[in-house]
């Protein structure tokens, strides 16, 4: 079966402070692990406060936060995509910044 053994669950980020959005997926071929944060992808290529780890779960080095800008606050939801079984997307998890 294709189906994730951990989803994200809602956080409470210090601003300044790294944070882990968990995710993992059980399948028996390797699954592409993305990220969607309020309905879009990340684009994770030149990002460099941001990425998914070995296991699929969402590090974000140093949270971002201010009055402004605060990019790293909102929904966020795992997809993962397996070629012969398709896409599946996890529960969606708030981020907020305390």
């Amino acid at each position: 079966p294709f189906r994730f053994s951990t989803e994200p669950s809602d956080t409470l980020a210090v601003r300044g402070a790294p944070t882990l959005l968990n995710c993992s997926v059980h399948s028996e071929s390797p699954a592409k692990i993305e990220w969607k944060k309020d309905g879009s992808f990340l684009s994770l290529a030149s990002d460099d406060r941001r990425q998914v780890l070995a296991d699929g779960s969402l590090l974000i080095s140093s949270v971002v936060h201010s009055k402004h800008n605060k990019p790293d606050e909102g929904v966020y939801q795992c997809v993962a995509t397996t070629d012969n079984l398709g896409t599946i997307v996890s529960r969606t998890a708030r981020l907020s910044v305390a």
